[in-house]
């Protein structure tokens, strides 16, 4: 728990843009004292939880890190299934779904590692409403191949589905995800490091994951653009 708390008191006094200082100061203790409740140090009395709630506009499931809501009303993280973390996880059947499902997996981490580390919360959203499109999209056709499913599996109607809404859905995020980091970064300026050696330090394991999905991806559309070029 006080991991957890810690890492959402001291998120939550950078979402608005507080210094430790100006934060004791409403939440009414002193600079040092905050300081340890941050840092993990010192666990915090039920009162402070109580004023830190208040002062924030959070509920306390989410301060205390049992919900990813903040108010409350969402699925704790434990309750989640990560399959990412399963024991000798393999994918049945194919070589090439097990290693992309492990690219993908790892760059993940790595991209919404740096998402949160930039303190944009409006950014987080929007890049999870794109990929989950993505998601959706695929999925939706691999249940669409087996003709003896019913559609109304879903309730974007098949119609809808083949004219490509999804396609305009992840451009509208692709919008709101640029916006969000535009406005932050004009805003405050803070973004993580993202050069070749912060990356390779900051993420040793899951980098080259990432590394690896850039250069696929770069190779696959420089093909794609030079074909139709030419």
């Amino acid at each position: 728990m006080e991991s957890t708390f810690s890492r959402n008191l001291a998120c939550l006094r950078q979402d608005k843009g507080l210094s430790q200082r100006k934060a004791a100061a409403g939440l009414g203790i002193s600079q040092a004292l905050l300081s340890h409740y941050e840092n993990g140090v010192r666990e915090p009395g039920l009162n402070f939880v109580i004023r830190a709630c208040d002062f924030y506009g959070v509920s306390a499931d989410f301060l205390l890190g049992r919900t990813m809501d903040r108010d409350g009303a969402t699925i704790a993280p434990d309750e989640l299934y990560d399959y990412s973390e399963e024991k000798d996880n393999v994918l049945r059947g194919s070589a090439a779904a097990a290693l992309y499902k492990k690219l993908l997996v790892n760059s993940l981490g790595v991209v919404f590692d740096l998402l949160g580390k930039t303190g944009c919360r409006s950014a987080v959203k929007p890049a999870f409403d794109h990929i989950g499109t993505a998601v959706y999209t695929v999925f939706r056709h691999l249940y669409r191949s087996d003709k003896s499913l019913s559609e109304d599996f879903f309730s974007v109607p098949d119609r809808t589905f083949c004219a490509g809404v999804c396609g305009a859905d992840m451009t509208y995020s692709e919008l709101r995800l640029r916006e969000a980091l535009g406005e932050h970064v004009h805003d405050k300026g803070h973004l993580p490091p993202m050069d070749n050696e912060s990356l390779e330090q900051g993420y040793p394991v899951l980098y080259r994951s990432l590394l690896q999905t850039l250069h696929d991806t770069n190779t696959r559309i420089q093909r794609e653009v030079d074909a139709a070029e030419g």
